[in-house]
C-alpha cells in the first residue's frame, strides 16, 4: 500500500555526540564536506548524505542526513580516518560505515546495521544536498488555515490536524484526508514528499475545505498507532467528520473522505455504516483482499527489478504459508514465533548456509514483529467489497497505471463490481496513465523512484478529482 514497509534506516535517532582524534593529520579540503549515497531498504532505496568536517586539533566528526526520511543532522561518531579508510561509527543506530577512499570525489564502502550489510558506495557533493520539491506550496496563501484538535470518544484520544478554508463566506464543500499504511503525519510525508499538503492547498484554492490530521501517535495526535487495526482507524477518520460538521463555513451535506491506499480502505469503512459521507474519493484503494495485495506487490515489484519468475513464484508460496499460520494463530507472540520457525525450516530445506539463515531470520523477525500483527492480519483477512458493497454515496476511484503496490487492473474493477452488486450507480473509476502509486508520473512505477522523481503529485490527477467534487 502506501507503502512497501520499509524497515527504517534510522531506527533509534537517539544519537550522541562523540569525535576522536584522527591517527594522522587530515587533509581538510580533501575528506571535509557532503558524501551522497544510496541504501537499498527492501523496494526503496534510502538517499544518505554524510557530513564531514574538522575541529580542534584535527579531529573529524560527522553528520548523517536521511533526505528521504526527513531526517537532518544526525550527530555520528566516533570517526577513525587512517590513510585510505575511514570507519564511521552510529552506536545507537546498531550501524557502522567502513569505507575506502578511491580518489577525491569517491568513497566505496559498506553499512552494517542490524545484522545485515549494504554496499554503499559515497560520491563527494560540490554543495550541500538540497530536495527539490516544487509543488510544494509557499504562502501567501489564499485561504485560510489553522490548526485544530478533535476527540476519538470511542478511543478517549484527541487528534490534531491542519484544517484549510476557501475565502468567502461558505458554506464550502469539505474533504478529509486519511492516510496509508504506517504511522504519518498530516502531510502524508514520504522520500521528501508531502503529498496531503499538495493536495489541500490545490483544494483549498479551488473552493473545497480540507482537513488532514496526523495519525494517531504521531506528531501532536495521542494514541498508540501500532496496536490499531484499519478499523480502528476508521473511528478516527469518523470523529474527523463528526468535528467538521460542527463548523458553520463547512457544508454539513458535502462532506466526504479521500484515502490514498489503505485510506482507500478506511473511507469505505466509515461510509459504509455512515450516511452522513457525502462522497469516497479512492486514491490507489484496496478492492480486493490485504493478502491478494501484499502477493501481487510483491511479484509486481520483484518483476519490475529484474528478478526471475521461480524466484518469484517461490517467495509468493513461503508468505502463503506464512500468513496461513498468522490468519490461524491469534495469540501475536505466538504467531511470531511459529512463522520464525517455519521460516527457518523452509531455508534448512533449502540447504542455505547458516549465516545466511542468521540474516534471514533477523530481518524475517523485524517484520514479524508482535506489536504489529494485530494490523496485519486485520488487513490480510480483510475483504474491502464487504464495505464496498454498502457504500451508497458517490466515489471517484483512481489508481496510477504504473502502481506497482496496488495494482490498478486487480483493484478498479473489484471496486466497481462490489459497489455495483450494491446497487450504487454513482460511481466512476480511472486508471491514469504513467502514474505510479504516490500519482507521479514515473519511469518504472518502482518505489525507488519515489524520492527521485521531483514531482509530488499529478496536476491531472488534482484537477480530476477537483472537477469531480464540484461537479457532484
Amino acid at each position: 500500500m502506501k507503502k512497501v514497509l520499509v524497515p527504517s534506516l534510522l531506527m533509534g535517532l537517539i544519537l550522541f555526540t562523540q569525535s576522536l582524534a584522527a591517527q594522522k593529520i587530515i587533509d581538510k579540503k580533501f575528506i571535509t564536506g557532503s558524501w551522497l549515497g544510496k541504501i537499498a531498504a527492501g523496494a526503496i532505496e534510502l538517499r544518505v548524505v554524510f557530513n564531514l568536517s574538522v575541529i580542534e586539533k584535527d579531529s573529524l566528526v560527522a553528520t548523517l542526513d536521511s533526505p528521504d526520511q526527513g531526517a537532518k543532522n544526525i550527530k555520528l561518531g566516533p570517526v577513525t580516518f587512517t590513510g585510505e579508510t575511514i570507519k564511521i561509527s552510529a552506536g545507537a543506530m546498531l550501524a557502522e560505515y567502513n569505507g575506502t577512499i578511491k580518489n577525491d570525489t569517491l568513497i566505496e564502502g559498506i553499512w552494517k546495521q542490524s545484522g545485515t550489510s549494504n554496499v554503499l558506495n559515497l560520491v563527494k557533493l560540490k554543495s550541500a544536498f538540497t530536495l527539490n520539491r516544487p509543488q510544494e506550496p509557499k504562502p501567501p496563501f489564499p485561504y485560510t488555515s489553522e490548526d485544530v484538535t478533535f476527540a476519538n470518544d470511542k478511543f478517549n484520544i484527541n487528534l490534531a490536524g491542519t484544517l484549510t478554508i476557501p475565502t468567502g463566506k461558505g458554506p464550502f464543500p469539505a474533504v478529509i484526508l486519511i492516510t496509508g499504511s504506517g504511522a504519518q503525519n498530516r502531510n502524508e510525508e514520504i522520500m521528501g514528499h508531502k503529498p496531503f499538503l499538495v493536495i489541500a492547498d490545490y483544494l483549498s484554492r479551488n473552493g473545497i475545505a480540507v482537513l488532514r490530521y496526523d495519525d494517531r501517535g504521531v506528531g501532536k495526535s495521542q494514541g498508540n498507532y501500532a496496536a490499531a487495526t484499519s478499523a480502528d482507524l476508521a473511528t478516527d477518520a469518523e470523529a474527523a467528520l463528526n468535528y467538521m460538521k460542527t463548523n458553520p463555513k463547512i457544508d454539513p451535506k458535502a462532506i466526504g473522505l479521500m484515502g490514498h491506499s489503505e485510506g482507500g480502505l478506511i473511507a469505505p469503512i466509515v461510509a459504509s455504516a455512515n450516511p452522513d459521507v457525502s462522497f469516497i474519493v479512492s486514491l490507489a484503494g484496496p478492492g480486493v483482499t490485504g493478502e491478494q495485495i501484499i502477493h501481487r506487490q510483491a511479484a509486481d515489484i520483484s518483476r519490475a527489478s529484474g528478478i526471475d519468475e521461480k524466484q518469484i513464484k517461490e517467495s509468493v508460496s513461503i508468505n502463503k504459508k506464512l500468513f496461513a499460520v498468522m490468519k490461524k494463530e491469534s495469540d501475536n507472540k505466538k504467531a511470531s514465533e511459529k512463522m520464525t520457525a517455519l521460516y527457518k525450516q523452509i531455508l534448512l530445506k533449502k540447504k542455505t548456509t547458516p549465516e545466511e539463515i542468521e540474516k534471514s531470520l533477523k530481518q524475517v523477525q523485524a517484520s514479524l514483529n508482535p506489536s504489529t500483527l494485530t494490523w496485519f492480519r486485520y488487513f490480510i483477512m480483510t475483504d474491502p467489497a464487504d464495505f464496498w458493497k454498502k457504500v451508497k454515496c458517490p466515489v471517484l476511484a483512481l489508481n496510477g497505471e504504473k502502481d506497482l503496490q496496488v495494482a490498478a487492473d486487480e483493484n478498479l474493477p473489484a471496486i466497481e463490481k462490489a459497489l455495483r452488486s450494491g446497487g450504487n450507480t454513482s460511481y466512476k473509476t480511472m486508471k491514469l496513465p504513467e502514474l505510479n502509486h504516490l500519482f507521479q508520473h514515473c519511469k518504472t512505477g518502482l518505489p525507488a523512484e519515489y524520492g527521485e522523481i521531483e514531482e509530488t503529485f499529478s496536476p491531472e490527477a488534482l484537477k480530476i478529482i477537483t472537477d469531480w467534487i464540484l461537479g457532484l
